[in-house]
């Protein structure tokens, strides 16, 4: 069994990886065809639009290594019953659970190379890209609003401990690259939802440890609260330097501009915490957490749904016609996975749920498959 358990991960991972450069090839063509118009703006340059497809592409073996890994096992199985190769392995007492194990042991080796992308290599090479063609355009994230990009946080006695004594809601015009802030403005809020203060900035730079120093800054004070008259004078004065304390970070910030789907569970759950700490909606951001969970386990139902093709023979154009089959299952379950997420979203479903009914459908499918052709 440790023979055919070598010679299974020999074939099916070269047929994996060559499926894999061949999708990410294909993938890097159509994005440098899209940053090619872009190229010679604002200093753009070729070479740095390269490596800014280059650097994307982590992100894409992430997102394509489960149907990498059902196309290069249906070819390899494929291959295997055209040579009868396979056949004669089940003549010599191979089961079809003995086949199920040798491929999940393979599978294993495949989820745990898709967790290394999407925790840490995809979310990391993706912001780099992103800095690169800011710098290189010299241009800054800012929001789609025109108002700018918008946050919560909430006050305490002491910096980050302590009790809440009201809420903050921070307005930024533009990130810059390097993490600075441009043109911020915080809207201080007691427990009564009054306002307390109102602060104007003209930058601010992260210093660390949740401290902000904001520069060029009016400070303009409303006192009294519920009980203040409208009469009453506001107190406001100039500032050269004001150190912030605040829960946003510029990890936090990031994520605004940032797909989900690109961001390590690390970072969404995070995110989530802080949102949740707010009284915000997490529901887009926990679903996103799950499909990071489920998605590696997807590797698991490709490899099902590819045995049952080692069952199959074709007199013409066999291995061809599973291979298209198995794109198209591929293709399938990736638009039903994204479908899936925005129907959790809108009907408020269970973010697990939502991100694991996909896997579970397909399952299911795999399973069927393997019941019938074992009956037939």
């Amino acid at each position: 069994m440790k023979v055919i358990q070598r010679y299974f991960t020999a074939e099916i991972t070269r047929s994996v990886l060559f499926a894999l450069a061949a999708f990410l090839a294909l993938f890097a063509f159509f994005e440098m065809m899209g940053q090619l118009e872009q190229v010679g703006r604002n200093g753009y340059k070729l070479q740095q639009a390269v490596l800014y497809v280059v650097m994307g592409l982590p992100g894409n073996v992430y997102e394509l290594m489960p149907t990498a890994v059902l196309i290069g096992t249906i070819y390899t199985l494929s291959q295997l019953a055209a040579r009868s190769e396979f056949t004669i392995m089940r003549v010599s007492s191979m089961s079809t659970g003995m086949a199920a194990k040798v491929l999940a042991r393979i599978g294993i080796g495949f989820a745990v190379l898709t967790i290394l992308f999407g925790e840490l290599i995809a979310p990391k090479a993706t912001e780099w890209a992103e800095k690169l063609k800011l710098q290189a355009q010299g241009a800054s994230l800012s929001s789609q609003f025109r108002s700018g990009m918008w946050a919560k946080d909430v006050i305490k006695d002491n910096g980050l401990e302590g009790s809440v004594t009201g809420s903050r809601f921070i307005n930024i015009q533009a990130v810059q690259p390097d993490g600075r802030i441009e043109g911020v403005r915080l809207y201080e809020l007691d427990n009564d939802f009054h306002m307390a203060r109102m602060v104007t900035a003209k930058s601010g730079v992260y210093q660390g440890n949740h401290q902000w120093t904001l520069s060029e800054v009016t400070q303009s004070d409303f006192t009294g609260g519920k009980e203040r008259k409208i009469t009453e004078p506001v107190k406001t004065v100039r500032l050269g330097e004001v150190k912030l304390t605040s829960e946003v970070t510029p990890e936090i910030l990031s994520v605004l501009f940032a797909d989900p789907d690109r961001m390590s569970a690390y970072d969404l759950r995070a995110y989530t915490k802080h949102l949740e700490a707010n009284n915000q909606r997490t529901d887009r951001y926990e679903i996103a957490f799950w499909k990071k969970i489920v998605y590696p386990l997807s590797i698991f139902v490709m490899m099902a749904l590819a045995l049952p093709f080692a069952y199959l023979h074709f007199r013409a154009g066999g291995v061809s016609l599973k291979i298209f089959t198995g794109i198209m299952i591929g293709v399938c379950f990736q638009l039903i996975n994204s479908l899936f997420s925005h129907l959790g979203l809108l009907n408020t479903w269970p973010a697990f749920i939502t991100a694991a009914l996909p896997s579970l459908l397909f399952m299911v499918l795999a399973v069927g498959a393997l019941w019938w052709v074992e009956r037939n």
